[in-house]
């Protein structure tokens, strides 16, 4: 596919989305997030792809927020439409059965922020910046915000970050747990690699059920949860890759895993 406002490459098994409208801070819009699902799409069942990394074009954002001149255009059926469209692209990103890593440079601001929390880890370069400050335009968040963020740092941080449209720094961001880690700029995208490399050496089959496991988290009670890992930990057990791992230990080698 010819995407117009993303940059897509795939390099030893790491896919790279670059979010490419650096005139508009790499703001979204539907077309966007159009494109952004059809790359998750062809990427899901592509044997060269095992790691997502996302990442913004330029030194100054992730992706800024929401094309606000769109936004301007809309009424209240155009609004609830781009809400529900993102998210589920959103929600699609986030219980995808392969990693995604938001490498993020820059903003992340409104939907640029939401996109970050919809992916499993988070690298943030020194200079980045996050916060949901839509009520700054009369506004709440439109693409999970509201639910995302109260699950990542908890009720408390989340009613201060939404009602104050206050922005934060990485420091910031990473002592409330909302990134995983900081780095600089210059090294974002390689740490955001060695992640992926790291990832990479591990059984495919059982890296998609921890993310199904931890994710239902999100919507089960604790007994419910317990009996769904034991479900998909009993699912480990029908797996090659499960058998290799186990043999491999014994025998004091690595494994060779083959996603099987």
């Amino acid at each position: 596919m010819d995407y117009q406002t993303l940059l897509i490459g795939i390099h030893d098994r790491i896919a790279w989305i670059t979010f490419n409208r650096p005139d508009k801070l790499n703001a979204i819009n539907l077309q966007v997030i159009d494109e952004l699902r059809q790359a998750f799409k062809s990427f899901e069942k592509d044997p060269n792809v095992g790691v997502i990394i996302l990442t913004g074009a330029g030194e100054k954002a992730f992706v800024a927020g929401s094309d606000i001149s769109a936004l301007a255009t809309y009424d209240s059926t155009a609004a609830k439409n781009y809400s529900e469209v993102g998210n589920k692209v959103l929600s699609y990103i986030q219980n995808f059965p392969k990693p995604v890593i938001a490498a993020i440079n820059g903003f992340a601001l409104g939907s640029g922020c939401e996109i970050a929390m919809a992916c499993h880890i988070r690298i943030a370069s020194e200079n980045a910046k996050f916060g949901q400050p839509e009520v700054n335009l009369g506004l709440i968040p439109g693409h999970g915000g509201t639910q995302r963020l109260t699950r990542i740092v908890g009720i408390g941080k989340a009613m201060e970050l939404t009602l104050t449209g206050n922005v934060i720094d990485a420091n910031e961001a990473f002592r409330i747990g909302l990134v995983n880690k900081v780095v600089t700029l210059a090294e974002l995208k390689s740490t955001a690699e060695v992640m992926a490399q790291t990832i990479l050496t591990k059984a495919p089959p059982a890296i998609a059920l921890a993310i199904k496991a931890i994710n239902s988290n999100l919507e089960k009670p604790l007994s419910d949860g317990l009996q769904y890992e034991a479900e998909l930990f009993s699912d480990c057990f029908k797996t090659e890759d499960m058998k290799e791992g186990t043999k491999a230990f014994l025998e004091k080698r690595k494994p060779v895993f083959t996603g099987k």
